[in-house]
């Protein structure tokens, strides 16, 4: 009797949506590190900087607004252009399960058209993550406190946000990196984010989930996150380990108690031991009764390297003590400001839902 496989035609769309400048810019660089199975989704002001984009999905934001030449560094511009093209945008996400938005604070077009376009995610029934970067201190106060308020705007409607201070480059770059350089390390948190988190969902794999483990784990109530650690070499499971739960960014944040875990390995040649390792490191870090999940894919284009990606959630009541504890109350969800000092090395985001 032959054996007739059938195709599960059943998908989960994920976009990655950059909005203005330096949104697009993070767009290109991750077109280049070759990250698959996602769409990709540019939206600008700018028709010059949007044309050399390239995302195979551009959206001009407010042409009747703006004629493509940019918002000015105007939010309400940015808003306002994206309200134009609300119904192109729309029919360019349609359908999608997760969207990761990625955007620069301080300028116009992200500023004030990142929140319009969560909004619109989650309207669609979008799982929704922004990673956006803060200005420079030398940029000015102007431009400090237009992305502060256009952060605020994110935290009211996105599932997490991830933020980075762009002055943390300037710290972490040695004396000889170019502003390329620095700003491409600083993509890799959206690149790292993405990958790791479409690995649990898109690639198959020995174990692999599907969309409705992380939907249902980051709808838990209490502190969420999400880590990703790569390494290679003697001990490279342990050490990627590490990485991802151990981020400078949350070094007064532990996972310790977290009522539930999803785990995803990635790598070439990933050993039962290796496996085991990693397991056990993480789940020593999670309540007794957690509930744990974990995935494998083995890609043999990762070489030496292995990747390990947590998602952690229900931490309970932890208010890590770098952080600001006022605590902005967004109806349904609280988020915690990041301090001054968050760093760059592996992706993470904080969300806080009430009880």
């Amino acid at each position: 009797m032959a054996i007739r496989f059938i195709e599960n035609k059943i998908s989960t769309r994920i976009a990655v949506v950059g909005i203005g400048g330096a949104g697009g810019n993070a767009i290109n660089n991750i077109i280049e590190s070759d990250l698959q199975n996602v769409d990709f989704i540019t939206l600008n002001t700018d028709a010059q900087d949007l044309e050399k984009n390239k995302s195979p999905n551009k959206i001009l934001l407010g042409m009747n607004l703006t004629n493509g030449r940019g918002a000015g560094g105007d939010p309400e511009i940015g808003r306002q252009a994206a309200l134009e093209s609300i119904n192109q945008i729309r029919e360019a996400l349609e359908g999608s399960d997760l969207a990761f938005i990625s955007a620069g604070m301080g300028g116009g077009t992200g500023t004030g058209g990142a929140p319009v376009i969560a909004q619109l995610c989650k309207e669609l029934g979008a799982l929704t993550i922004a990673i956006v970067s803060k200005p420079f201190s030398f940029e000015g106060k102007v431009r400090l406190r237009q992305a502060k308020r256009g952060i605020i705007q994110l935290q009211k409607v996105v599932d997490g946000i991830i933020t980075i201070p762009n002055d943390r480059l300037l710290k972490m770059a040695p004396r000889d990196a170019s502003f390329l350089e620095m700003f491409k390390r600083a993509d890799e948190i959206l690149y790292y984010t993405v990958r790791g988190v479409a690995g649990f969902i898109t690639v198959p794999g020995s174990v692999n989930r599907d969309f409705s483990d992380v939907r249902k784990l980051m709808s838990e109530k209490g502190l969420a996150f999400i880590g990703a650690g790569v390494a290679k070499g003697e001990n490279r499971a342990i050490q990627a380990v590490h990485k991802a739960i151990h981020n400078p960014l949350l070094e007064d944040v532990s996972i310790k108690g977290a009522s539930g875990m999803l785990i995803n390995i990635t790598g070439s040649g990933i050993t039962m031991e290796e496996t085991h390792e990693a397991s056990t490191l993480i789940k020593k870090e999670a309540d007794e009764d957690a509930n744990i999940i974990w995935g494998m894919v083995f890609d043999d284009s990762m070489g030496d390297e292995i990747m390990i990606t947590v998602i952690a959630t229900g931490i309970g009541n932890q208010i890590p003590k770098s952080i600001n504890t006022t605590i902005q109350n967004n109806g349904q969800r609280m988020m915690f400001r990041l301090p001054k000092e968050e760093g760059l090395d592996v992706p993470a985001f904080i969300s806080r839902q009430t009880d």
